[in-house]
């Protein structure tokens, strides 16, 4: 009888084992980048094929965390590569993820809270390397890239030059839609405080490094971290080699004295890949207009978020206000499209309904050239002129 107990026990044990690594994923994933609840948003005729003739580049989702395959429309999440192509999306900057403290606020997180990725890397049955290692996070992140590019040419070219973008670009058309995917890290931790580690991105394909993420790091301080700090001469070396090696800088979540810092030494303009604009939306997570405009006129892009914490209104109208501030800020060739999809926020539309945001545009009274600009035509010309040539 004992016996018997105790099977069965073991039994429930195993089957709850299970459990937690068949669904907790999944069911992790549904909570942190769910849609609204929305009827169809308003597309008029004349939206949709205005839509369909742009260019379309994003420079923020963080899809490559989630345990999903990107060559599969899914119902979760935000971002694949059936969804992009819908959405009618050419360009897609794929950011890998690699630590999130406990508690994640836009405030102040501690450096060494608790990492919510840890538990995800465990629970989704990545690899064993990946459980304690930031650096094999990434790498591991940037092969599932890689594996669905090779197994799905058709839908996925990674994209490391500017040659390369413009042989995926040259693709498109007459039936074919692949998409141009570029990888970048979403904070330079992924390094794990060590130079040498600037040539194994490199060489996996990253071309775009957020400096910073929820906290500050060995480069300087987040604009989420404890002090506010400003640019350590680590994070002097970092920013030195990524331009060296022609990777694009990312100020997203640096500390506004961490991105003056930035602009001081660099030779190559910037980005600002997902954000808002404070004047419109008074937000901490939002730069002060006064960066942006520096941001600008040192040739850099500012990406446009698709949620409401910075943009105080996630529908497409809001979303469009919002590049309309970022207009009147920093002037239309400075704006872009940084939905910050997969990065566990809600969004009131998933890539596939993008052309709701053209929609809008049209309706704020924006020019056809200018929403081709905003949409894509931006951030495109900022990569021909800023990836490596190849």
């Amino acid at each position: 009888m004992l016996r018997k107990l105790a099977y069965t026990l073991l039994a429930l044990a195993l089957l709850a084992v299970a459990g937690f690594f068949i669904f907790a994923p999944g069911l992790t994933e549904n909570a942190q980048n769910r849609v609204a609840e929305h009827e169809g948003w308003p597309v008029s005729a004349e939206a949709q094929r205005l839509h369909d003739s742009l260019t379309i580049a994003d420079w923020h989702a963080d899809s490559l965390l989630w345990d999903r395959d990107l060559a599969e429309r899914s119902e979760r999440g935000h971002v694949d590569l059936p969804r992009l192509a819908e959405g009618n999306v050419a360009v897609q900057v794929f950011t890998t993820v690699t630590k999130s403290p406990a508690g994640q606020n836009y405030e102040a997180n501690a450096t060494d809270a608790r990492d919510n990725i840890t538990l995800l890397s465990f629970g989704q049955l990545r690899p064993v390397r990946t459980w304690t290692s930031l650096l094999e996070r990434g790498l591991d992140q940037a092969n599932r890239l890689q594996e669905t590019a090779d197994a799905h040419p058709d839908m996925l070219r990674f994209v490391r030059t500017a040659a390369d973008l413009d042989a995926a670009l040259a693709e498109r058309g007459e039936g074919h839609q692949p998409i141009a995917g570029i990888l970048g890290a979403e904070g330079a931790h992924v390094l794990e405080g060590d130079l040498a580690n600037l040539d194994t991105i490199y060489d996996v394909g990253f071309r775009l490094v957020g400096l910073m993420h929820f906290f500050d790091n060995e480069l300087g301080g987040s604009l989420h971290g404890s002090r506010g700090a400003g640019l350590t001469d680590f994070g002097g070396r970092v920013v030195a080699g990524l331009q060296d090696r022609g990777m694009i800088v990312d100020l997203a979540h640096a500390s506004p004295q961490m991105a003056e810092d930035v602009l001081d030494i660099m030779r190559r303009p910037v980005i600002v890949s997902h954000t808002g604009i404070f004047s419109h939306c008074e937000t901490v997570r939002n730069f002060p207009d006064e960066l942006m405009q520096r941001i600008a006129d040192e040739g850099g892009l500012i990406g446009i978020g698709f949620w409401e914490d910075v943009t105080c209104d996630a529908t497409p109208a809001g979303i469009a206000a919002a590049i309309m501030a970022a207009i009147e800020v920093v002037g239309v060739d400075h704006v872009s499209l940084g939905s910050d999809y997969d990065g566990a926020v809600e969004t009131t539309f998933d890539v596939s309904e993008l052309a709701a945001v053209t929609h809008a545009l049209i309706e704020a009274g924006l020019s056809d050239q200018d929403i081709a600009a905003v949409m894509g035509g931006n951030t495109i010309r900022f990569l021909r002129a800023n990836l490596p040539q190849g």
